[in-house]
């Protein structure tokens, strides 16, 4: 059951910095994610968002661990938007379990926030519903939860 959030309620995250990393595959869909994603950062204060074009969701790990490694602590969260369809071979298992993998360790050996919206589908009208012009797009979630993150980790450094 999709579910819209409220982001009204989002924290305030004023002079935050925050990279989105896309795929260019399935371009369209994307864009919609990547438009509804920097509306949300935007609202709530973000100052700079810096959006990189990637050849697919597998270089997503590496991309985001030579950001980190280049801006040090300049960057308070990294976005990662993309679909995975799967076809008639394993490459869809590959791609999906590496890049969540890759992610999730750059973001803990780095401590910075990376949110995870690689959509993985088996149909196609999945990822159009998904990504639809509407409250239910999740590149809002995405950019809810980098906010929710920044918020957190600035809590947590704070006191």
């Amino acid at each position: 059951m999709q579910q819209a959030l409220d982001v009204s309620a989002l924290p305030r995250v004023e002079g935050a910095r925050v990279a989105i990393l896309r795929s260019k595959w399935y371009a369209d869909m994307i864009d919609r994610m990547h438009a509804r994603c920097g509306a949300v950062l935007e609202g709530a204060g973000v100052a700079k968002v810096d959006t990189h074009v990637l050849p697919g969701c597998l270089e997503m790990p590496f991309a985001a661990s030579e950001l980190v490694r280049r801006a040090g602590h300049g960057i308070d969260a990294i976005i990662c938007l993309g679909i995975v369809l799967k076809g008639d071979t394993m490459h869809f298992e590959m791609i999906v379990d590496e890049c969540s993998r890759g992610l999730g360790e750059v973001s803990r050996q780095s401590g910075v926030p990376i949110l995870n919206e690689v959509i993985p589908v088996t149909e196609i009208a999945q990822a159009e519903s998904r990504t639809a012009d509407d409250e239910f797009n999740k590149g809002i979630e995405a950019a809810a939860a980098a906010v929710e993150m920044i918020d957190w980790n600035r809590r947590q450094r704070s006191g």
